[in-house]
């Protein structure tokens, strides 16, 4: 036998075919433990989305009840755009809420924003919708089993006769709008978000001493835990001049300045910070079937994420002291009536924090904006004057339109500027 001639090279040899076989051996090793490294990441990310779309609490009563009243619901007019009713409860009842007041078994409406999101996805408009609203509030299934009678009545009444069910066929009923999701969060869950973002910086022109709302706090920037932000949205008699549109406005520069920190590369690229806000954020939800899933609500904000924060629009109905009682609120027609009908038109609107040049406006002072500037009021929309000339103006020149949305040669009007604010702004400008 010819001995075998070996050429030059690191496996050329015996040592070399040792190291080789090493070599594979640790690569197979590498590989198994990669596996389980990636197998166990797996696992560890299914049990945070089950655990995460676990938290998620499904209204099936509301949806159930909704469902028997179809007929009498609003069609949609504009594919891609939506319309969600976010709630806020004022229940005493479930984790945390008990300190705030005693629990009558019953619960209403502290806050209700109608937020419109563009079928474009290139804006988003919140409107709030005052509690003490005077409305229609349909008949309405209670919890019992029975049924309420159709009356006029404040706004979040509606919340505690028959539930989120009876809010929706309130709104829709006040605005023709079709609500499409909703979503409900009590104290608890409002502050669990707060401090799951490691709280929310405001600018306070004055002091807060507020017993009710349990506040105490110095002028000029502060950021607010969770604890602290609710009894800021709450709080009414001790800040302003004690009227909600005022908290309103208050709400409405909170939310915008939690939207800010929420999207925000400290809050959305750290998953350490994410995690708590996913968590807090499910866990406070109430919502409806569509929504109650991880994937439902990651269809929902997918296309919100580009919305520039100058394009997310906050703005309090058009609203003034009710005729006959002064504790209650009215709508300021037309510009309410028109307000609701651009959103269900997905038409635009524009909101100012201050009340734009009216050179060319031709209202009285009894109009809205009058009424407004006294603080009656609720809206920067020009009403007709005891003339009846001038109710084809906006403010800003626009003019109202017969044409229907689903016609082809129909040109938007330009967007009538309500009283409001962006989450562009700031609370200390």
């Amino acid at each position: 036998m010819t001995d075998s001639t070996y050429g030059p090279g690191a496996g050329a040899s015996p040592s070399g075919l040792a190291a080789r076989r090493r070599r594979r051996r640790w690569l197979r090793y590498a590989g198994v433990a990669t596996a389980v490294v990636v197998l166990a990441a797996g696992g560890a990310g299914w049990a945070v989305y089950r655990k995460l779309d676990g938290n998620i609490t499904e209204d099936t009563d509301a949806a159930a009840e909704l469902a028997r009243y179809e007929k009498e619901r609003p069609t949609p007019l504009v594919h891609d755009a939506q319309n969600i009713l976010l709630i806020g409860s004022d229940t005493r009842s479930g984790r945390g809420n008990r300190k705030y007041g005693r629990d009558f078994g019953t619960q209403r409406s502290d806050t209700t924003i109608l937020l419109h999101l563009a079928a474009d996805r290139q804006s988003a408009t919140a409107v709030s919708l005052p509690r003490d609203l005077m409305v229609h509030v349909p008949s309405c299934r209670r919890p019992d089993g029975s049924r309420t009678r159709a009356q006029f009545a404040q706004f979040n009444w509606a919340f505690e006769f028959g539930g989120t069910a009876c809010t929706i066929r309130t709104v829709e009923k006040l605005t023709n709008i079709r609500v499409d999701h909703h979503m409900v969060v009590d104290f608890a869950g409002f502050k669990d978000m707060v401090d799951a973002v490691d709280g929310v910086q405001v600018c306070l022109r004055k002091p807060v001493d507020d017993a009710a709302a349990k506040l105490r706090l110095p002028a000029g920037r502060q950021t607010l835990n969770g604890e602290q932000a609710l009894g800021f949205v709450r709080a009414r008699k001790s800040l302003g001049n004690g009227s909600d549109t005022e908290r309103m406005d208050r709400q409405q520069e909170f939310l915008g300045a939690l939207v800010n920190k929420v999207r925000s590369n400290d809050v959305l690229l750290n998953p350490v910070k994410l995690y708590p806000v996913l968590d807090a954020a499910t866990s406070s939800l109430t919502t409806d079937p569509g929504l109650a899933s991880l994937r439902g609500l990651y269809e929902l904000v997918r296309g919100l994420r580009n919305i520039p924060t100058e394009r997310v629009q906050f703005l309090t109905v058009p609203r003034r002291s009710y005729t006959y009682d002064a504790n209650r609120d009215e709508l300021v027609e037309p510009a309410a009536d028109e307000l609701f009908s651009r959103l269900r038109e997905d038409e635009p609107v524009q909101v100012a924090r201050v009340r734009p040049d009216t050179a060319t406006a031709s209202t009285t002072s009894n109009s809205a904006e009058s009424a407004y500037e006294n603080g009656d009021g609720g809206g920067e929309y020009e009403e007709e004057d005891d003339s009846g000339e001038g109710s084809e103006d906006y403010e800003d020149g626009g003019e109202w339109s017969d044409e229907k949305p689903d016609d082809p040669t129909h040109t938007p009007s330009p967007a009538p500027t309500f009283r409001g604010n962006t989450a562009a702004g700031s609370a200390c400008t």
